[in-house]
């Protein structure tokens, strides 16, 4: 993959294909997936922040769909869309590689994570249906699925971890095999400003459209369901200085409290 510069230019919002505006209807499925038993309280709390319903309901989840989240991580997005897709769909959680063979060290909370959601699955079956998971580690590992197969790749604040180890284009070339035509590809992560290294974990929004758009995507739409007007993205932590990491522990708390989560990009891309 060519190297990101993360050097360019911000497109503006209205040149990027159709602008969603953010008061965006829920259904009534998503509305319970929202408030289901097994979201995680600190989960709750940072809706305020992720805008979970009016993002899923952006990228046009439907509670019958094959949806694919890759590294769901702590679970964030997994402890709505697995109940949301529990009686008519199907969540598959590409997940961190929770046993990698001997001689392939990862670090120890991709690990630990991994390990925690496949037992998160296994303990609430009943209540997720045909939930399911697979390992996704790319280079090694970038299966996804059979081709065409899937409704909705979806991801959310990761791009900037596979762009780090030049592994972008394998995620988007591995998204776009599995997707049927149509499917969606769904994105949410931190933007950056013009010049900004990639090393603050915010990256250049028409870097990434245009990228996606070289693994055969087409831009449908983008929103600013995300976004934070707050966010001066000139943190000595990069990303990380805000909530919820808040790398510099009780340094500026409050300041950081008081700006939220970060400024993010919201888009959609299809499968033609």
């Amino acid at each position: 993959m060519k190297k990101m510069t993360l050097i360019a230019a911000l497109l503006v919002p209205s040149l990027l294909g159709t602008v969603a505006n953010a008061q965006t209807e829920v259904n009534p499925q998503l509305t319970a997936a929202l408030n289901n038993d097994l979201r995680q309280e600190a989960n709750l709390q940072r809706d305020v922040y992720r805008h979970p319903g009016e993002t899923l309901t952006f990228f046009g989840i439907k509670p019958t769909d094959t949806v694919i989240e890759l590294w769901p991580g702590g679970r964030w997005y997994a402890e709505i869309l697995a109940p949301y897709l529990a009686a008519e769909g199907h969540y598959i959680a590409a997940n961190f590689d929770a046993n990698p063979p001997e001689g392939v060290k990862l670090p120890d909370y991709q690990i630990r994570l991994g390990k925690a959601l496949e037992q998160w699955l296994d303990e609430n079956r009943s209540m997720l249906g045909q939930a399911s998971s697979l390992a996704f580690a790319p280079p090694r590992l970038t299966e996804l699925g059979e081709d065409n197969s899937v409704d909705a790749v979806l991801t959310f604040r990761n791009l900037h971890n596979w762009a780090s180890s030049d592994q972008l284009e394998n995620v988007f070339d591995s998204a776009y095999q599995v997707l049927k035509p149509g499917g969606v590809l769904g994105i949410v992560e931190h933007r950056a400003k013009p010049g900004m290294a990639l090393s603050s974990g915010y990256m250049v929004q028409d870097e990434i459209i245009d990228l996606a758009q070289q693994s055969g995507f087409t831009l449908v739409s983008s929103s600013e369901i995300n976004a934070n007007a707050k966010d001066s993205k000139d943190h000595p932590k990069g990303v990380w200085t805000l909530p919820p990491s808040l790398r510099l522990g009780e340094l500026d708390k409050q300041k950081y409290l008081a700006i939220g989560e970060s400024d993010r990009m919201t888009l959609k891309f299809i499968k033609k």
